[in-house]
């Protein structure tokens, strides 16, 4: 049976809603203490959002392990305060086989992003530098997942990707009510397999599950 959507606006809320331990949930609000903390200084998030940070980030990023539940060694791309990344790696913090690589070109986000691990005592490693450069030649193993959210569109988002992808990796897209555009555009160069679970936070947005990726090519063998 589909859940329902999940409407929430404080940590007792998430842990209601279920799924969540309550070591999981002691987890998350230390992490949302601490971005309330560095936002004066850092601007991690719209300002306009604080008043619904349980649901606008923390119970939208939750969706992106919940999406794909057997992924384990993940790799957030565009990390910025760290929603969906450290999210992730809070709810892998107790699985010793689960690892989040975190992607961000922002020193000083990346300095909080490493400060959001160790606080919350999760698994994960922060990567300082442009999406590009840090995937290309990736000497860090195999990647089960890549995940992204408010990053990019579709057809950018895979291509960024594509290091990991091309080696087998998944990815767990968040997407809003445009999400078919986008699918329908990045269909043109990529190939892939898509499933689209509706959003637990908004019933017009989607989570994009996508698989078997490849650029597409053309009958003379030239990447579309």
């Amino acid at each position: 049976m589909a859940k329902p959507p999940l409407l929430t606006t404080s940590a007792q809320d998430v842990y209601n809603y279920g799924d969540v331990s309550r070591e999981t949930l002691e987890r998350l609000q230390v992490y949302v203490d601490l971005v309330l903390k560095w936002q004066p200084a850092q601007n991690l998030i719209a300002p306009s959002t604080i008043p619904e940070i349980w649901v606008r980030h923390v119970a939208d990023s939750l969706q992106t392990k919940w999406t794909l539940p057997e992924a384990k060694i993940w790799v957030d791309i565009g990390s910025g305060a760290g929603f969906p990344g450290i999210v992730t790696a809070i709810l892998q913090a107790d699985d010793p086989e689960g690892h989040v690589h975190m992607i961000e070109s922002n020193q000083r986000k990346a300095a909080f992003l490493r400060t959001a691990l160790r606080e919350t005592g999760s698994k994960g490693t922060v990567h300082a530098g442009r999406i590009e450069s840090v995937a290309k030649d990736w000497p860090h193993g195999p990647v089960d997942a890549v995940s992204g959210r408010a990053l990019a569109g579709l057809g950018l988002l895979l291509e960024l990707a594509e290091p990991f992808t091309s080696a087998g990796a998944r990815c767990v897209f968040h997407k809003g009510q445009d999400f078919q555009r986008e699918v329908n555009e990045a269909s043109h160069a990529w190939s892939f397999d898509l499933v689209e679970k509706k959003s637990l936070i908004d019933p017009t947005s989607r989570m994009l599950l996508l698989s078997n990726i490849s650029l597409r090519r053309s009958q003379e063998g030239v990447a579309v």
